[in-house]
């Protein structure tokens, strides 16, 4: 009676360690974050972020506010942007080249009339 109950004990112990040695053996997604900063004392609104093979935007940013989003690069090209100041006029940013699973973080500071983008 002893034996059979240790070997059923070793049972679920022995799947919970193949199981947690696949969770951190397992691939992991390559992710970069883009983080979009309103420098200026007046909002900033309609705010276009294009990157290879995807868009992201945000409506509004207000004087101060940053808003962050997550995104996985799955093809070569330059991060695009667009956005519509306080006096309702749009200005574009094209550059900073982005490549397949690319990782770390880029922050996007935005002025009135201007766009400044930085690796972190």
């Amino acid at each position: 009676m002893f034996v059979q109950s240790q070997s059923r004990m070793k049972l679920p112990v022995t799947l919970i360690s193949a199981l947690l040695l696949l969770l951190l053996t397992a691939c992991r997604a390559h992710m970069l974050s883009i983080r979009l900063v309103n420098t200026s004392s007046a909002p900033i609104s309609t705010i276009i972020v294009d990157y290879p093979t995807a868009t992201f935007g945000k409506d509004k940013l207000a004087p101060g506010e940053i808003f962050s989003s997550w995104v996985k690069i799955t093809d070569s090209g330059p991060l695009k942007l667009q956005f519509t100041d306080a006096k309702g006029a749009i200005h574009t940013y094209t550059g900073l080249p982005l490549h397949p699973n690319e990782e770390g973080s880029i922050e996007v500071k935005l002025a009135q009339e201007s766009a400044t983008v930085n690796r972190l």
